[in-house]
């Protein structure tokens, strides 16, 4: 079993495992609060990021808000447990469940769905002026029954309601246009869900080769599962008093103590959490690259990055490095490249034709976990035709050949959709295939490489196109592919998939699986509905223009922009473009043969498709330092020093969120809230 500092591969010969004998059972009362709790989180949730504009509280792939309800119900199961003897309220494993239904419905009221949704079924018509020609390009190739066909409706969205303000909430949603939203609601909903089930037949079949055969650490569970087994041994107490955690927890407390009192009283001095390193670099040259290089300082992250294998951490900032310097070298040779060789792009901060190698190197690393699958792909095929019996399919999910043929015939809905919208059937299997092949790559990334805040660099859109140009495309496909996108395939910082296989993985083995997945299926329905209504009744009560939402209104926006260029002006694959693609597939393929060829091989491939990812640019330096602490650790302690002193980041993250937490509860009280986390 590989551990927390080793790379985890898996031999030629390696066969499917049958996972370890079903145990514990959940009960129903954790999986209940925990919906409860998820259903609170996405009604509240628009209201703090976007009226009040605070610390989001479901924001990446280990949210605030779930954390700090699962501290806090941690320390208060076991007061009750000391004060009532015996008293076994919920334990440590029934209290991972409840975090994780909350990590799951926490993405959904905001990035993961809520956030750009209203916006890209109204912007077409909104921002529709006689500059871009939109009324003329772009709106009659769109669906109508996607979009709500009342300007009136659409206006009272941007605007408010007239006297909203002064509204009580259910005042507000009795004076919403529902005839003008219904019919959209309700077909978006269902494909929405539709996708949902896809994902989770995904994660069912594909999360025994990750758990039981390459047996992943998931670095973001490392601090969950510990409290877990803390409250489990009844050594809560002793946790929380361990002298290396403490000491790590003062750090974040003392930091954002200070930098949150200077944010409401300037007099109060400040600590500088973000670095400027840029200008000691110059604009031109072999250093270019790094002339908007920045530090941030968060201690959260550099916890993370230390419960990483040191060898994936340092991938992650070496590579981020590597691009910068490639950026320079380019400049160096003289191969000055302009940002117009890109062509026009869907990736959400994709800048230079360089960093198109992801394209070639998400394909590639894919096709690599699926040889590293094979065996097991192979008995899922014949489990999912019959050919072979699953040996104990109480602890999944769902059975194999339920969840083959849900992901199949999902799958093949999801297809059929897009090609009645307009997408040609030939590309709509190829973009769908590019849409889950994206998602599945950064699932890997996520789970494996504990990057608890990940972003694309290029859109699954992008790929397709640097293959095949659009002229395959009709301008009605263009919209479909780009609108679907956008909706679930792009923004992937709160996506379902990797939070589904956190939940796989913390429900590994419990002997009431199915009832529990049902409940899961049963709370992301009521999520979608709670975040729909909570963002609706938002919009008209205030306006969208009076909410924090620039970043969706400018990124969707800039989808339409790029739909109705490239109607007007069908593009054919760039030179560029294909030149930095195939590069990136070499690169990849080097990669993963040493990687897997080599015991001693120092550098993980994932570390690669992060390289020009915006959430690098933030956590590059978290990940050097607690690669650095790790390796200095292992150097010269040894597991004994390892075991130690990982408390003291078990507490900076544990600090990290108890600060962020206090200060958006104050926040919701205040003009404004101070930010500890990355927004």
């Amino acid at each position: 079993m590989a551990t927390e500092n080793q790379p985890t591969t898996m031999s030629d010969d390696a066969k499917p495992k049958e996972p370890p004998a079903v145990g514990h059972r959940i009960r129903m009362r954790a999986v209940l609060l925990g919906s409860a709790l998820a259903l609170a989180i996405c009604l509240i949730t628009p209201f703090n990021n976007a009226y009040r504009q605070g610390t989001p509280l479901g924001g990446g792939h280990f949210p605030l808000a779930p954390f700090y309800f699962f501290m806090w119900l941690m320390i208060f199961t076991a007061v009750i447990r000391a004060i009532f003897k015996g008293r076994n309220l919920l334990t440590g494993k029934e209290l991972l469940v409840t975090w994780s239904l909350m990590v799951l419905l926490s993405g959904i009221a905001w990035t993961g769905l809520a956030r750009t949704f209203f916006i890209n079924i109204t912007a077409p018509y909104h921002f529709a002026s006689v500059e871009n020609r939109w009324q003329e390009i772009l709106q009659p190739l769109l669906p109508q029954s996607w979009y709500p066909q009342s300007t009136a409706a659409i206006a009272e969205f941007y605007n408010g309601l007239s006297g909203g303000r002064q509204m009580g909430w259910l005042e507000v949603l009795g004076n919403i246009p529902w005839d003008a939203w219904l019919g959209p609601l309700l077909g978006w909903a269902g494909f929405v869900l539709l996708c949902y089930i896809v994902i989770a037949c995904v994660v069912s079949l594909l999360s025994k080769q990750g758990l039981y055969i390459e047996r992943m650490n998931f670095p973001l569970l490392r601090v969950p599962l510990l409290m877990q087994e803390a409250i489990d041994n009844n050594e809560l107490g002793r946790f929380f008093a361990n002298r290396f955690l403490l000491a790590g927890l003062l750090v974040p407390v003392c930091l954002h103590l200070m930098n949150g009192l200077n944010f409401y009283n300037p007099s109060i001095p400040s600590i500088p959490t973000l670095i400027l390193a840029g200008k000691y670099f110059p604009k031109h040259g072999f250093f270019s690259g790094f002339y908007k290089l920045k530090i941030y300082i968060y201690p959260a992250f550099i916890g993370f990055a230390f419960l990483t294998s040191k060898q994936i951490s340092f991938s992650f900032w070496l590579f981020y490095i590597a691009g910068a310097v490639l950026i320079g070298l380019l400049y160096f040779l003289g191969l000055n490249i302009p940002a117009a060789a890109l062509g026009i792009t869907f990736g959400p901060t994709i800048a230079r034709p360089e960093e198109m190698q992801m394209v070639g190197a998400y394909l590639v690393f894919f096709l690599f976990l699926a040889w590293l699958a094979r065996f097991h792909l192979l008995d899922t095929l014949q489990k999912g035709f019959g050919l072979k019996k699953d040996t104990d399919p109480g602890q999944e999910w769902l059975s194999t050949r339920l969840a083959f043929w849900g992901a199949v015939g999902g799958g093949l809905a999801i297809v059929l959709w897009c090609h009645y919208f307009g997408l040609p059937f030939l590309f709509a299997f190829i973009v769908v295939g590019a849409f889950f092949l994206f998602t599945l790559v950064a699932t890997r990334v996520i789970c494996q490489g504990g990057i608890a805040y990940f972003t694309l660099t290029a859109a699954p859109l992008d790929g397709v196109m640097a293959f095949f140009g659009t002229k395959f495309f009709s301008g009605v496909g263009l919209v479909v592919a780009g609108v679907v996108q956008k909706l679930l395939f792009v923004d992937l910082r709160e996506s379902l998939m990797p939070s589904l296989l956190h939940t796989r993985k913390i429900t590994d083995k419990a002997r009431n699986n199915r009832r529990i997945f049902t409940v899961i299926m049963l709370s992301l329905v009521a999520g979608v509905v709670l975040s729909f209504l909570a963002m609706l009744a938002l919009s008209y009560k205030f306006g969208v223009r009076e909410l924090g939402v620039d970043w969706a209104t400018r990124t969707t926006v800039a989808v339409y922009d790029d739909i109705n260029s490239l109607v007007e002006s069908p593009a054919e694959p760039s030179q560029w473009v294909t030149i930095f693609t195939l590069a990136g597939g070499v690169v990849m393929l080097v990669l993963v043969i040493c990687y897997h060829r080599f015991y001693w091989w120092p550098i993980h491939p994932i570390g690669y498709l992060t390289a020009y990812s915006s959430a690098m640019r933030i956590l590059w330096f978290s990940f050097f330092v607690g690669w650095l602490f790790n390796a200095l650790c292992m150097r010269y302690g040894g597991v004994v020093l390892f075991k130690k002193l990982r408390n003291f980041f078990i507490g900076l993250i544990i600090g990290d969120f108890l600060m962020a937490g206090s200060w958006a509860i104050y926040g919701l009280f205040s003009y404004s809230s101070y930010l500890v986390l990355p927004g």
